[in-house]
């Protein structure tokens, strides 16, 4: 069994930065980010293989940044150069998969959620 809490969300100015967190409980095998704004579909943000490799939605590329602390059980995703696109609930997600394969970021199944977090960025 995996538990997701996530934390760090909050309100910030456009060009602003935040840092969520993820405490991770079990043992998952591929962890990423999604969010979804009031009216727009769900996106995969950005997911972290178990070798550390990542991937990132073009939206956020070069933006943002997950990591993961083993000794810590716990993911994260640094953003910065935050925009008002950016204004979404964001969601730690667990065992993706994408049309069958492993770890893929649009995650069509995902096997565990957070609880989710809101990130709001003012213009």
């Amino acid at each position: 069994q995996v538990r997701l809490v996530e934390s760090g969300g909050g309100s910030v100015q456009a060009g602003g930065s935040l840092r969520l967190s993820c405490a991770v409980s079990g043992y998952p095998y591929c962890m990423g980010w999604f969010r979804q704004a009031p009216g727009k579909e769900r996106e995969g943000v950005a997911v972290i293989y178990t070798d550390g490799k990542t991937n990132y939605a073009n939206s956020v590329e070069g933006r943002f940044t997950i990591s993961k602390d083993t000794a810590k059980n716990t993911l994260y995703l640094q953003m910065s150069s935050l925009n008002p696109e950016d204004t979404a609930r964001y969601y730690c997600a667990a065992n993706i998969y994408y049309a069958g394969v492993r770890c893929g970021r649009r995650g069509d199944y995902v096997g565990y959620w957070g609880q989710g977090t809101q990130v709001t960025v003012s213009a």
